[in-house]
């Protein structure tokens, strides 16, 4: 193990460095959309395997941002080992369950009166939740959610969004996978319903933060004040 405390192996440890680096060349693209996936740019494509240790040297010196959209060090560094697991089963289990999950989520989450449809000529509509804040205000939100290890484009999201027009203000899209950037734009788009958007990495994190089906343990680290028995 090279961080038992992050679940990294030296193998999955020195390949996340690699990436960085050779992200770094200009020769893996490494933007957000692209975390856990090894792409290579055009130059990747082209480059001679000669050249790459001479590239790789140079980025290291110089650290200037190559043409491809870099992402920092630490938005870079390696999954821990529970993430990939979890990301794993999510995509292993059968789609009625994951949106069974998905209303799961949404009920901890706050939301009341969740409704999972299963009505797959629904326009991609899985369900509906009605968020309540304070008791003053309530909001329908019409929710998709699907089990991808890829990422989700743009299209997707503007065919949900047709299909929730008129029916609700918000809308909300759940998946295993990423989002690309345009789908990220399309989802704020100005003058249209905007569309919540939950990747894989931060439906972990919600999983995690509201204990479902993810167990955290903390380890109580005692230590002994010299300086207040010295002081009796």
């Amino acid at each position: 193990m090279h961080s038992a405390a992050h679940g990294w192996t030296k193998l999955s440890f020195n390949l996340g460095v690699s990436k960085i680096l050779l992200g770094k060349a200009g020769l893996v693209d490494v933007s957000k959309e692209t975390k856990g996936v090894y792409k290579l740019t055009d130059q990747g494509k082209t480059v001679r395997e000669a050249e790459v240790p001479r590239l790789v040297q140079d980025a290291r010196l110089t650290r200037k941002s190559t043409s491809t959209a870099v992402a920092s060090d630490e938005d870079l560094q390696p999954e821990p080992r529970w993430k990939l697991d979890l990301l794993e089963t999510l995509q292993s289990i059968p789609p009625a369950a994951f949106e069974r999950l998905a209303e799961l989520l949404l009920r901890k989450a706050g939301f009341v009166k969740v409704e999972v449809t299963g009505k797959s000529s629904d326009g991609g509509i899985d369900g509906l939740g009605v968020l309540r804040v304070q008791e003053l205000l309530s909001f329908h939100v019409y929710f998709q959610c699907k089990r991808y290890k890829g990422t989700v484009s743009s299209p997707e999201i503007r065919n949900f969004r047709g299909a929730i027009s008129g029916r609700s203000d918000k809308g909300l899209f759940i998946t295993t996978g990423s989002f690309t950037s345009e789908a990220k734009k399309e989802a704020t788009r100005d003058g249209v319903p905007p569309i919540d958007l939950i990747d894989g990495d931060r439906l972990c994190e919600l999983l995690k933060g509201l204990e479902l089906g993810v167990k955290s343990r903390k380890v109580e680290e005692i230590t002994t004040d010299l300086d207040w028995f010295s002081q009796l």
